[in-house]
């Protein structure tokens, strides 16, 4: 099979890569479309020492199962089925799950993939590939609905203006939230439907602007940074709330009093359902596919991860099969 392939930090195209076991309870899937994300690219800097095929944002057609034939997106954990978070039907938090092309199983970013049968949703038709593949993104993004009560939070400001923290600003548009996009690109607030106002220089290490002290309800970190969740301490009001989307390559070093003073809660957000976001793609309520920057085959991906790290640079797309 082919694909690509990380082995701590180096990136290659093999031809030789095993074919996903045919298991029970599994489908094995043909990838028509995988996205490259920040968490890739910080796979391929060496970050987990990971050793596989990385990517975990597709789009494919189940090849075998209950779904044979269908275009199918998947829920990226696969759990244990035995713990009792799986027994709970959230496999996010089996201690002994493995994630799609981030630990432990072979990801999205070569031919063919297999995930359990229960991971897997059927692609409505109004959802076109490109758009299909920002359902794992979209539902990460839509989940800080499930964490955070967003009438009580309605002026938010998302920190970054990267893949995910645009997606985090459509979904809080979509709960009706007042939303301040904090970036460097003035220019990606067109690509949201109701363009939010946007901040500039706020969260440098040398703010070229002060931001509004005490004045949002809710933070939403989205740069991947480990600095920048300082910064945003000041901004949000006492008793407000700060969700962290993003892991970061590097500790972060905070001071912990502002916490307790202004009683401020934070919030870890990760993976989200993919129904809500399958939804929200079909009725026309988020379109990511503005955020494409880039496409290429398979045969490229060596040279699609290298785009993909450039400065400025959106979503890569790779068509793993013609």
């Amino acid at each position: 099979m082919r694909g690509l392939h990380l082995d701590c930090g180096i990136l290659t195209l093999r031809d030789d890569l095993p074919e996903p076991e045919s298991r029970t309870d599994w489908t094995r899937v043909q990838v028509a479309v995988a996205g490259i994300c920040a968490t890739d690219r910080a796979l391929a800097r060496g970050y987990l020492d990971f050793r596989g095929v990385p990517g975990h944002e597709f789009v494919g057609t189940a090849l075998d199962g209950p779904l044979q034939g269908r275009r199918v997106v998947g829920e990226i954990n696969a759990g244990c089925g035995a713990c009792g978070a799986c027994a709970t039907g959230d496999s996010r938090h089996c201690a002994q799950r493995t994630v799609l092309g981030i630990a432990g199983l072979q990801g999205a970013l070569a031919e063919r993939l297999a995930l359990p049968t229960a991971n897997l949703l059927v692609v409505p038709d109004a959802v076109d590939d490109e758009a299909a593949t920002f359902t794992e993104p979209l539902a990460a993004a839509l989940h800080v609905a499930d964490d955070v009560d967003l009438a009580a939070h309605s002026r938010a400001l998302v920190a970054g203006d990267g893949k995910l923290g645009l997606l985090c600003a459509m979904a809080l548009q979509l709960h009706g939230c007042e939303v301040t996009l904090a970036g460097r690109h003035p220019e990606r607030a067109a690509l949201l439907r109701r363009p939010p106002a946007f901040a500039r220089g706020w969260l440098e290490a040398v703010p070229a602007e002060r931001g509004p002290a005490d004045h949002f309800d809710l933070a939403v970190e989205a740069t991947g940074d480990p600095t920048v969740l300082a910064r945003l301490l000041p901004l949000v009001r006492p008793r407000g709330t700060i969700v962290l989307k993003t892991t970061a390559e590097q500790p972060a070093e905070i001071d912990l009093g502002p916490f307790v003073v202004r009683e401020l809660r934070l919030v870890g957000s990760r993976c989200g359902r993919f129904r809500p976001a399958l939804d929200a793609l079909a009725g026309g309520l988020v379109d990511a596919r503005g955020l494409v920057s880039a496409r290429y085959p398979l045969g490229d991906g060596v040279a699609a991860f290298q785009h993909a790290a450039e400065p400025g640079v959106l979503e890569v797309l790779v068509r793993c099969t013609a």
